[in-house]
């Protein structure tokens, strides 16, 4: 099956759609023929700097705007940093994502301390990945230099849904800093978060606006809502397997080379679950005991389940077949 750019939102609705079964089946298909069928790729993502964001997302617990438990804390230092990354690595993770509850990237002296753990994280010989918030083209360049693969800014839902739980920046501002990683020639990983209240047009409409994409990202994260205490969000009902199940499925079937992450919300999903979600075409996860500021599956945990379902650890740098 060749990469198309040019899916519509009736094709995708098409997809999602169809009986689960089916899709299921046809995405595992797909799954087989771009990606080695037993391998995950163990990510790790470390928060180097908590909280007190400015932003207004209303799924975030780091937002300055919402009374959480989330304790703002401020920039790691470079060694800090670097060992947790080694920490990581050591347990088997082969992406490292550094995560900093920035509104955007400034060029100062933090930027460059978080450059200069790129650079030595990059030496160790796996991915690294960042989300810092809004880039420049030349910031992106800057990540590129300093050894930077991969870096994340997801979506979060569609452009119809978007203001309903996003003000403080727009969808557009989003894509515009997608643009610049690209054209840095770093590797775009951009998803969303599913269960904020939204529509499944919204759903479907988030994955046609990164399978419009040329080329497509080659990460793509699907989130489930931790609803967290203190924010807007704090009361939303947890969503059935089957939805996210659906999306990862579409994911895969209309972004086929793309890695498709597990990620926020899989502590409360069990086995016989998380066992469906790689069925369907999932081949990452987030390992480590947070995840950002939440609860997350601890690698040794990870490895067990690993072993039970007989599936191995993806090296860095592995590409689609």
């Amino acid at each position: 099956m060749d990469e198309r750019c040019d899916w519509t939102r009736e094709e995708i609705r098409e997809i999602h759609d169809g009986p689960l079964l089916e899709l299921m089946i046809r995405s595992a298909a797909i799954h087989r023929l771009h990606h080695p069928a037993n391998q995950v790729q163990v990510c790790s993502l470390i928060s180097i700097k908590t909280g007190g964001c400015p932003e207004d997302c209303k799924y975030c617990p780091q937002s300055a705007r919402y009374r959480t438990n989330v304790s703002p804390t401020p920039l790691m230092e470079e060694k800090e940093i670097v060992n947790l990354a080694k920490q990581a690595i050591a347990k088997g993770a082969t992406r490292v994502c550094l995560g900093a509850a920035w509104r955007s990237v400034r060029d100062n002296a933090q930027f460059d301390l978080v450059l200069l753990a790129i650079r030595q994280i990059a030496d160790m010989g796996v991915e690294v990945c960042c989300t810092l918030g809004m880039l420049t083209e030349f910031q992106a360049r800057r990540l590129k230099e300093a050894g930077l693969y991969a870096y994340n800014h997801n979506l979060d839902t569609s452009p119809e849904f978007y203001s309903s739980i996003i003000t403080t920046r727009r969808f557009e501002d989003r894509l515009k800093t997608l643009d610049a990683v690209e054209k840095a020639g770093i590797s775009v990983c951009s998803g969303g978060i599913i269960g904020m209240g939204e529509s499944i047009d919204d759903r479907v409409n988030l994955i046609h606006s990164l399978a419009s994409r040329n080329p497509h990202p080659g990460s793509v994260p699907i989130n489930l809502l931790i609803p967290v205490q203190g924010t807007p969000l704090q009361d939303r009902p947890p969503i059935p397997i089957w939805d996210m199940l659906r999306m990862i499925a579409t994911a895969r079937i209309t972004m086929p080379k793309a890695m498709v992450r597990l990620s926020a919300g899989r502590l409360e999903r069990s086995l016989e679950e998380q066992a469906l979600c790689f069925l369907a075409g999932a081949n990452s996860i987030f390992s480590g005991e947070k995840l950002l500021t939440r609860l997350n599956p601890d690698f040794d945990e990870d490895e067990k389940m690993l072993r039970l379902f007989g599936l191995t650890s993806r090296p860095a740098f592995g590409s689609a077949i």
